[in-house]
């Protein structure tokens, strides 16, 4: 039986490292771009307009000389260094008055990280705001210090270290975690996966997301991302949820397929790699 679903949200991408014009005939209608130089949605967004919904983080907070300062794919306006409390509450303004989607912070133990002090202060002055905090959070200790500093999103599901049952569980009830499990090589996707699994057992939220950019990730639908989020625990509409977000999106970002309902992990990456655009929402929708 033909069925129509929304299209795929790709909560975690990366516009400026990719050829972003490929997403137009793409099943992802929706992206979250979560790092880069600040104004650059609006040359996005008129690109993609109307394929794909575009929204943006901004730039990178973090310490000074903090990740990813200095990185070669990172360049220096998509980093915006903390240095003290007055700082951190101008920066919660600006992302706000550019119209962000989410403050996004970085927690790495590669180098110097923002102090519990700064931390708490940014994610406090976001929530005032009404905006919520998504971290990069890597190395050990650093997701469980995103969490207790009121984190609302871990960008990445921890795969740097095995969380314990308990801060688990304690996440679940709050947090929303991203995939991204398909960036990692093995013995680092076995970990994000071990702690996926008992996430999502525990009532946690997982959101489908690719970090689009970071290396050679496909532009458009990730089938192995998709698989990934099967071996996670989620199938039916959990797992279409996690892929599109829920019910709900204007007409234009409906899909079509003369496939029936996808259940499992491997039936939605093949239902939404080769599924078709609607350009006018069909006389009746099949609800969700």
């Amino acid at each position: 039986m033909p069925t129509t679903l929304p299209g795929i949200v790709d909560a975690h991408v990366h516009l400026g490292l990719v050829d972003h014009a490929l997403l137009a005939t793409s099943a992802v209608v929706e992206v979250h771009d979560l790092g880069w130089v600040p104004g650059a949605r609006a040359g996005w967004a008129a690109d993609l307009h109307p394929a794909v919904r575009v929204e943006t983080a901004g730039p990178f907070h973090t310490a000074p000389g903090g990740y990813p300062k200095g990185r070669t794919w990172a360049p220096d306006a998509s980093v915006r260094e903390i240095t003290d409390a007055g700082d951190a509450l101008t920066a919660v303004a600006d992302a706000i008055a550019a119209g962000a989607c989410t403050l996004k912070v970085t927690l790495h133990t590669g180098g110097p990280r923002l102090s519990e002090h700064l931390l708490h202060t940014l994610v406090q002055a976001a929530h005032a705001a009404g905006l919520g905090v998504s971290a990069h959070a890597e190395g050990e200790g650093q997701a469980v210090a995103a969490f207790e500093a009121g984190a609302d999103v871990l960008v990445h599901t921890p795969w740097t270290e095995t969380l314990d049952d308990a801060t688990v569980t304690a996440m679940a009830a709050r947090m929303t975690w991203i995939s991204t499990f398909t960036i990692h090589e093995p013995p680092a996707r076995k970990v994000a996966l071990g702690n996926a699994r008992r996430f999502v057992a525990a009532g946690g939220r997982l959101r489908y997301g690719t970090d689009m950019g970071n290396g050679p990730t496909p532009v458009g639908v990730n089938e192995a991302e998709i698989l990934a989020l099967g071996e996670a625990g989620l199938e039916g509409e959990a797992l279409l949820t996690a892929l599109t977000g829920g019910p709900g999106p204007r007409p234009d970002r409906l899909l079509h397929h003369d496939l029936p309902r996808p259940h499992t992990a491997h039936e939605c990456a093949v239902w939404f790699s080769t599924a078709r655009r609607l350009t006018v929402a069909p006389a009746e929708v099949l609800p969700r």
